[in-house]
């Protein structure tokens, strides 16, 4: 098992970034492959962005292509998510995940260790 915990969450205005990491501990990460899924009030956690354990093959949701970016650490056990040109619709809870496997899931059932979620919020 490996323990999640996520940061750098916070409130900013739309248009502004934010950079979440996700450190993990007790196993390294680079026997997984990460996801940071994302879950708005009243609705349900949706996959935001995936990475492959190498890093390199990434997957990105259509209402954040363009804007977010995820990348890994493995030396560092870390995993980021750079998020730019933030709109209203982005606030949201932010977990990140992991799955014992080389590839991405895009069913978040796969996925095996949670981190507790950071808050997003943007205004207007």
């Amino acid at each position: 098992q490996v323990q999640l915990i996520e940061s750098g969450g916070g409130l900013v205005q739309a248009g502004g970034s934010l950079r979440l990491s996700c450190a993990a501990s007790g196993r390294t990460i680079s026997s997984y492959a990460m996801g940071w899924f994302r879950q708005a009030p009243g609705k349900e956690r949706s996959l935001v962005a995936a990475i492959t354990r190498s890093g390199g093959g990434t997957y990105y949701a259509d209402s954040v292509k363009g804007r977010f970016t995820i990348a890994r650490d493995n030396a560092q056990s870390t995993v980021y998510l750079r998020m730019n040109s933030l709109k209203p619709e982005d606030t949201a809870v932010y977990y990140c995940a992991a799955a014992f496997t080389a590839s991405y899931y895009l069913d978040q059932r796969k996925y095996d260790n949670w981190g507790q979620g950071t808050q997003v919020t943007v205004s207007l």
